[in-house]
């Protein structure tokens, strides 16, 4: 009762106390076991693309040095027992009100050669590693940070997890720059970026249309994802000056993104209506 009640806001009544209480208490509860090794599961289905007799048509085949074994906040323990890399992100900064450590290592797992894939790409979900998720992972570390300075008055910045999880961040973004935006244009396409199994069609797969679909919501996710990076450079340049170029980068990359999506003049493949008032995709 003691450790809640120092957590709690002054303001908050007895009913949303004990609301509070039960969803943190459901967010520890769903901590489980995690252990998949994809090198031996390929083997064992003959799949393995560089072990003989090697074959193809697994899913998971261009992750087989994943080595997963370790303790992991699930979604849901009993309807869906594996980790999906973006909602762990987001489970982290709740957390952080409980557990701290457990916070931040929950995203180092991510960003670990345990689990990241050697091109960049976090990995999304047990059944399909390589599928695209918003990439969220800086902006939770940065909500880490922020709430850990807070707890401590300002005074706590944890610089080896910073720098650690800002070095591998920026090869996840360059994966980002590299495999999605094909155009180089700064406008992102490919994957599952939107609120969960919400469209018309599978955005991962080929078009039924042909063509390509840049994507609004893909495109201002990366552009959220250069602002959290800007402001991790921008911590880290305080202790660190060698960061001031860091912050330079993401800031010129927020407004290429900006100037892709709404360029000046009127375009007709522009993504921005402005009768409407709302960005579209465009194929």
């Amino acid at each position: 009762d003691d450790f809640y009640d120092s957590i709690t806001p002054p303001g908050v009544g007895p009913d949303a106390r004990a609301v509070m209480r039960q969803a943190l208490a459901g967010m520890l509860w769903s901590k489980q076991c995690y252990f998949y090794d994809v090198d031996q599961w390929l083997r064992e289905r003959k799949t393995h693309p560089l072990r003989p007799p090697g074959g193809h048509g697994s899913r998971n085949e261009s992750w087989f040095h994943m080595a997963n074994h370790d303790v992991i906040s699930m979604p849901d323990t009993w309807e869906y027992p594996w980790y999906a890399a973006w909602d762990l992100a987001f489970h982290t900064i709740p957390l952080m009100m409980v557990d701290p450590d457990f916070a931040k290592d929950q995203l180092g797992l991510m960003l670990s050669p345990q689990y990241l894939h050697p091109s960049g790409q976090i990995p999304a979900y047990e059944w399909n590693f390589g599928d695209v998720n918003p990439p969220v992972h800086a902006f939770a570390t940065l909500l880490v940070h922020t709430q850990q300075a807070a707890f401590a008055g300002g005074n706590d910045v944890d610089l080896a997890f910073l720098k650690e999880s800002f070095g591998t961040l920026r090869t996840n973004f360059t994966w980002w720059v590299n495999r999605k935006d094909p155009g180089g244009l700064g406008l992102f396409e490919g994957g599952f970026l939107g609120l969960d199994n919400i469209g018309i069609f599978d955005r991962s797969a080929t078009l039924p249309t042909g063509g390509r679909l840049e994507q609004a919501d893909g495109t201002a996710w990366m552009a959220m994802f250069s602002q959290n990076m800007l402001e991790l450079s921008l911590v880290l340049a305080e202790q660190d000056p060698s960061y001031e170029a860091d912050a330079l980068e993401f800031f010129e990359r927020f407004f290429w993104i900006a100037a892709a999506v709404d360029p000046l003049g009127d375009h007709a493949d522009e993504m921005w209506d402005a009768e409407e008032g709302f960005f579209y995709d465009v194929l």
